[in-house]
């Protein structure tokens, strides 16, 4: 099997001790990866360097850091690091997140299984303080055909769970910027494409979510985006015209709800209580 890049982003908000549990998931992996893309979005914090320091110092050569200027988001940040990975294989990891021992196993199994394999993901397990206290759970399709089928209302991938190849990616036009969902807008632009998709029917990845993050997810200033980004989702001609209005009256009920309220509808009805 080929080797293995990870790609991640990391920006100035990211707390510390959530990057060292993330690398440290990385360093436990059964089978590891040989590569670390780190792109820096903009500027970080003084203790933010420091973390990338002690593990380029600790594991010499591992880490692969891509440096912006600015700040761009997320979409932009990783279509700088798509370019900068050195393997045809890219897994993909948030830094808040912990991956599961056996991910990397997992998913390159996968590909060995299926050579005209382009992407692949998993379930999520989504914890709140600590990866022992699992709050919900955000499965998905399992099947090429299911994955592409559920992609026109909601996310047939967890994006911080895939694996692809990076022909597949650069050949549907890298990441580009849009407003809330820059892995929506690549998916579309890639089954589009033909790429052949599968999930591992598990869950890969502990996903940190919280108060902060439903929050995030709500108020006329949040629809506004989800809006504009539905939008250019709906110009690619994947998705109808149908598909485009049930989700925007969907998300327009989450959003402007209040935030308590926010966080029990996606624990409870569209991730699911595990």
């Amino acid at each position: 099997m080929a080797g293995l890049s990870v790609l991640m982003s990391l920006y100035i908000k990211e707390k510390p001790g959530y990057v060292e549990e993330c690398f440290q998931s990385l360093l436990r992996q059964t089978v590891k990866a040989d590569e670390w893309v780190v792109v820096e979005d903009g500027p970080l914090t003084d203790e933010l360097y420091a973390v990338l320091e002690k593990y380029e110092k600790e594991y010499p050569g591992l880490i692969k850091r891509v440096p912006l200027k600015e700040n761009r988001g997320l979409g932009l940040a990783l279509q700088a690091g798509v370019p900068e990975c050195s393997n045809d294989l890219i897994a993909r990891m948030d830094t808040d997140d912990i991956a599961r021992e056996d991910r990397f196993e997992k998913q390159l199994e996968e590909f060995k299984n299926d050579p005209d394999l382009d992407i692949t993901g998993s379930h999520i397990d989504e914890f709140e303080d600590t990866p022992d206290t699992i709050v919900a759970k955000r499965t998905v399709p399992l099947t090429d055909e299911a994955i592409k089928k559920y992609q026109k209302r909601r996310d047939g991938f967890n994006h911080m769970t895939v694996m692809y190849k990076k022909k597949a990616v650069l050949d549907a036009g890298n990441y580009q910027s849009c407003p809330l969902m820059e892995d929506t807008y690549l998916w579309v632009r890639m089954m589009k494409n033909g790429v052949k998709c599968s999930n591992v029917d598990d869950s890969l990845v502990f996903a940190r979510i919280g108060k902060a993050m439903f929050d995030r997810r709500g108020g006329w200033a949040y629809f506004k985006k989800y809006r504009t980004g539905r939008k250019m989702v709906y110009a690619t001609g994947y998705i109808s015209w149908s598909d485009y209005a049930v989700s925007i009256m969907v998300q327009f009920i989450v959003a402007l709800v209040p935030g308590r309220l926010r966080g029990w509808i996606f624990k409870k009805m569209l991730h699911g209580k595990k």
